[in-house]
Parts: C-alpha cells; sequence; structure tokens
C-alpha cells in the first residue's frame, strides 16, 4: 500500500483494494467481451446491436475508470493489465465462434448480469469493512449495469404472456 492521509484503516483499505482489484479485472474482461460483440455481430439487427454493444462498452469502460482510481485513491495499485485481467476474471469466457446477433445478445447479457450480481454482492462487503464509499462506488456501478442490462435484453423477443381477463 502507498502512503496516503485517507482515514479508513489499513485493513479495511487493503481488504477494499483486493476488491476492487478483482472487479477491475472483470470489467475489463467485460468490456474486451462487449467489443468482441460489437466487432463481429451479423445479422438482420446489425446496426443496432452493433452501435448498443459499443455504447454499453463504453459505459463499462467508465466504471472500470471509476473502480481504477477509487484503488489508486485507498492507498492501492490498480491492477488494469490486460494480463492480470485474463488470469483474474470472474467471468465466463467468451465463445469467439458467435455472429449471430441473437447469440451476442444472450452471451453479453449473461456477462452483464454476472458482472452485475458480483458488483451487488461487493456493496454489501465493502459495508461490512467500513468503507462506504466504495460501497457507493459499487451500488452506482451495479445500477449502471442493471441498466445496461435492460437495454441488451431489450433485444430478446418477449415470451407470450397471458393476461388475466377483466
Amino acid at each position: 500500500m502507498h502512503a496516503t492521509r485517507n482515514t479508513l484503516s489499513e485493513n479495511a483499505r487493503t481488504m477494499s483494494v483486493e476488491l476492487l482489484n478483482k472487479h477491475l479485472a472483470a470489467s475489463i474482461d467485460l468490456e474486451g467481451q462487449v467489443k468482441q460483440a460489437h466487432w463481429n455481430v451479423r445479422g438482420p439487427n446489425f446496426i443496432a446491436l452493433h452501435k448498443l454493444f459499443d455504447t454499453v462498452a463504453a459505459a463499462v469502460s467508465t466504471y472500470s475508470d471509476q473502480i481504477a482510481e477509487r484503488t489508486g485513491g485507498l492507498g492501492g495499485t490498480a491492477e488494469g493489465t490486460v494480463q492480470v485481467a485474463a488470469a483474474h476474471s470472474f467471468l465466463v469466457p467468451y465463445d469467439l465462434g458467435v455472429d449471430d446477433g441473437t447469440r451476442h445478445v444472450f452471451a453479453v447479457a449473461g456477462s452483464l448480469a454476472a458482472f452485475g450480481e458480483s458488483s451487488r454482492a461487493a456493496i454489501s462487503v465493502a459495508s461490512a469493512q467500513g468503507d462506504l464509499e466504495t460501497a457507493d462506488l459499487f451500488t452506482e456501478v451495479a445500477r449502471g449495469i442493471d441498466q445496461q442490462l435492460w437495454l441488451v435484453e431489450s433485444h430478446t423477443a418477449p415470451k407470450a404472456s397471458v393476461r388475466p381477463s377483466h
């Protein structure tokens, strides 16, 4: 840990830095997965999905930056290289053979959902160690990832629903 005048205990800062770096690795992987979909999507909804995936990747990049900067602010080192991300990401590897838009939507949605779930769990972990600012960051990230998930899942065919008659 680097010297800092941050008043959180070193123990809390160390645990938060580990939590943040775990999510930094996954966010870098997530951005790469979404760009993979952006570059390789094909089909009748090409332009809509191509633009959507680019927008989602940009949002994820913003979250990566915020996570890395919080790490530095706590006196830690942001471990944001591609090599570290590949070694430490908790996301399921992306299938490189995908080109169909529907399959990309399914894969990207799955990765967004997994990242969102882990971000929500991180809120409780950071709060329990007394780092409410990191918990707040994960709240912002989870809210943003949920929005991106909604946008991506909106490209799936709706299931038939039965409405009760009045």
